[in-house]
């Protein structure tokens, strides 16, 4: 079945796809789009490249050493490029050029501060990774920080209007039990997809106790910092040293949040209760303790900072939760009580405890994991267990929560097999999604290709393309 073939084939190369839109390589590109940009059409020699210009869509540009940067950074990241030919790169960047005019077209907005936002994390890894700022600009081969921060602010503000393009063009598509059936039904059996070996896993957790002690330790550091900044010190500067919110110490705590983030109930309240400039009290989420600095109001947005700090959990308080684990893993052993009953009515885990404890795959949002898909810990932690075999009691270092103790059972394993209407029918109805997501895709795209201006330099006019770039008839 031609269709399926291609789902599973974009399946295979998604993590190809993802990265070239996420690299900095992928999309580099000098900024030469006064002409382009005033709407008149960039006039090529038929004999020769100007500026190493190589395609236009829209308002946007491709060079030559666009391909050549993408195809050295997929390399650089252990990628195999054999079989990825020079037509079919600059495909993949003809369309995500094609997403991002059509997003300004259609008057998609993207704020810049969410893309500095974005850009101070990605530059804070990028320093991570290779030692220093002068290293990363020695790396990407610019001239300064300046000229290396104003590129990637642009190139990543092209990546996030191509994202917010492709989200609007699917995210109305739904899929109903009878175009999933009759997906189902157009597979020939023999080209059924074969599924992998999985599992069902079900956890228990004790979470170790804080001190009163402890808790008051860390709201007293926050009212020092709180009454620090008030006699002049930087918020930021101080959210960047003692934040235990990592995704956000590299921007010195900096949100930009409306009501409708997803944010915890106690967090907004307390930042839509401030006044510009203002900084709260130190309150207390599930995360830890937390002081919000409100910067400035913009209409239904906040722009905020803020920092946080997760109390300290004791040597004796692990001990203590490990041995409470031991003796509920005891009480299960024995047959006093089973896993799932044990989880309901002793685990910490809120989120698991109702359902016996049972896990839900984050990324396909059902109770199944397929080994070869898993997380590493997980799997390190599960491959080995027999059935019904209980782990010992295991310390693992939550980035939300902290520190917690868990035991793991595997309740059912699934052995590789081919797809089954009723024992798959989640991933089923996935893949029919998938189809029908990439059937609007095309339509959409055929008919941008139409309306917008697009121009390919004659090196590159005989590539066979999976769109119609060229605008054969």
């Amino acid at each position: 079945m031609p269709i399926l073939k291609n789902i599973m084939k974009i399946k295979s190369i998604l993590p190809i796809l993802l990265f070239l839109t996420a690299s900095f390589f992928a999309n580099a590109q000098e900024i030469i789009v006064d002409t382009v940009k005033a709407k008149k059409p960039v006039v090529q020699n038929k004999r020769q490249k100007i500026d190493g210009i190589i395609a236009v869509v829209g308002d946007y540009l491709v060079l030559d050493s666009d391909i050549d940067k993408s195809f050295l950074e997929l390399s650089s990241q252990g990628n195999s490029i054999k079989d990825i030919t020079r037509c079919q790169m600059l495909g993949k960047l003809l369309e995500d050029k094609l997403y991002a005019h059509q997003a300004i077209q259609d008057s998609i907005v993207v704020k810049d501060e969410e893309v500095r936002e974005k850009m101070d994390q990605q530059l804070s890894y990028m320093v991570e990774q290779l030692g220093s700022m002068d290293k990363v600009i020695k790396y990407f081969k610019k001239n300064s920080e300046e000229d290396f921060r104003t590129d990637l602010f642009d190139i990543l503000k092209q990546q996030r209007l191509a994202s917010e393009m492709q989200r609007k063009i699917v995210e109305d598509i739904q899929i109903t039990p009878e175009e999933t059936r009759n997906f189902f039904k157009k597979i020939p059996e023999n080209d059924r997809p074969v599924f992998g070996a999985e599992l069902e896993i079900a956890q228990i957790v004790i979470v170790p106790k804080i001190t009163d002690a402890e808790k008051q330790r860390v709201i007293d550091k926050l009212k020092e910092i709180k009454k620090e900044v008030l006699e002049g010190a930087s918020f930021k500067t101080r959210a960047v040293i003692y934040t235990d919110d990592r995704a956000s110490a590299s921007s010195g705590g900096y949100y930009l949040i409306n009501k409708k983030t997803a944010f915890v109930k106690e967090f907004k309240d307390v930042a839509f209760s401030l006044q510009e400039g203002e900084i709260s009290e130190p309150f207390e989420t599930e995360f830890g303790y937390h002081i919000i600095q409100l910067e400035r109001i913009k209409g239904q947005d906040l722009e905020l900072r803020h920092i946080l700090m997760m109390p300290k959990v004791s040597n004796e308080s692990i001990t203590e939760a490990r041995e409470k684990a031991l003796l509920i893993k005891k009480r299960i052993e024995d047959k006093e009580i089973t896993f799932a009953e044990a989880a309901r009515t002793m685990s910490e885990e809120k989120e698991t405890k109702a359902n016996g404890g049972i896990l839900i795959n984050p990324k396909t949002q059902d109770t199944h994991f397929e080994l070869t898909k898993m997380d590493p810990e997980l799997y390190a932690q599960v491959s080995n267990l027999k059935d019904n075999e209980i782990t010992e009691p295991i310390l693992e270092e939550d980035p939300r929560s902290g520190k917690k103790i868990k035991m793991i059972v595997v309740t059912n394993r699934i052995n590789e097999h081919a797809a089954d209407y009723s024992k798959d029918y989640t991933k089923i109805k996935e893949l029919a999604l998938k189809e029908k997501q990439i059937s609007a895709i095309a339509k959409w795209t055929d008919e941008k290709i139409k309306e917008s201006y697009i121009n390919i330099n004659d090196d590159y006019r005989d590539c066979e393309f999976a769109n119609n770039w060229l605008k054969k008839q």
